[in-house]
């Protein structure tokens, strides 16, 4: 819901929303960004869809032509949006807007609610047999990695590709940790495994892919610049990595803009994207 092309928003809002500026590393100004400038727009008639239809064309003028994007599966009671009504939304624009897009939908929980409000709210989702993995996002620190294990045993046996924010903001340990833990395919973010070689070998071993999000880890205050930014120091280490908007909506800059700044920056040279580009077209499981 926070991957949608700008301008598309803004006219269904009529205003433009501020421009998102952090003061402080983590996700707290970001959360308020939401609550203060963008909650306004879900109060409006068919704004869920609009949502949709925005994020699918902001995939398709990026020329994206492979989609994994969430939903958040707490969405449906805070705005009384039945699943049903979620997937046909998500059904209409794919074919409406993208429907070159090989598209592979997910549910996203947020990491501050209970284990048990989330599993009440994925229960009638595997029956609807349209979503294909599960990602945990929101405050890393917020509770124990651990208190998750149920959720993705649910998913697992489900059939769905388990991925999880770690490292976003926590340290190698933390990714590691969450890989083991709930049994991951793939890591969001991830970049704090640079810090410990033995944990990026342990990841290129175990061919644990990280979807690195560059200009959201600068504009978080993660990182400081495209050029010191640790994904290099990944790839270097053999991890497979792939590079991601998070929230085009928030940050700006669609996936074609990172990899153009990553290569103005001298971080990879353009057969290494190349090699990048390849790892997110392929199906980890």
């Amino acid at each position: 819901m926070l991957g949608g092309k700008r301008l598309v928003i803004e006219k269904h809002l009529g205003k433009k929303l501020l421009p998102f500026k952090a003061e402080r590393s983590g996700i707290a100004d970001l959360n308020r960004w939401i609550g203060t400038e963008f909650l306004a727009f879900f109060q409006l008639p068919d704004a869920y869809e609009k949502a949709v239809e925005a994020a699918f064309i902001q995939a398709r003028d990026d020329g994206v032509t492979r989609l994994e994007m969430s939903i958040d599966v707490v969405m449906g009671r805070m705005f009384n949006i039945p699943p049903e009504r979620m997937v046909a939304a998500l059904k209409f624009y794919h074919k409406a807007v993208a429907p070159d897009i090989d598209f592979l939908p997910e549910l996203g929980f947020p990491r501050n609610k209970s284990l048990r409000t989330l599993l009440a709210c994925f229960e009638p989702f595997p029956d609807l047999n349209y979503f294909r993995s599960i990602d945990l996002y929101d405050d890393e620190f917020a509770q124990p990695i651990a208190n998750f294990r149920e959720l993705y045993r649910f998913a697992k046996s489900h059939g769905m590709k388990c991925k999880a924010h770690a490292g976003e903001f926590g340290s190698a340990g933390s990714v590691r940790e969450a890989v083991e833990t709930l049994e991951l395919d793939a890591v969001q973010h991830g970049i704090g495994a640079a810090g410990s070689p033995e944990v990026m070998k342990w990841l290129a071993g175990h061919n644990i892919q990280l979807n690195v999000c560059p200009t959201s880890n600068i504009m978080l205050k993660r990182v400081r610049t495209y050029k010191t930014h640790p994904i290099r120091i990944l790839f270097d280490h053999g991890v497979k990595v792939t590079i991601n908007t998070d929230d085009a909506l928030i940050f700006g800059d669609g996936t074609s803009e990172q990899y153009l700044k990553l290569f103005r920056a001298g971080v990879f040279t353009l057969n290494e994207l190349e090699v990048i580009r390849l790892n997110g077209l392929q199906q980890v499981i």
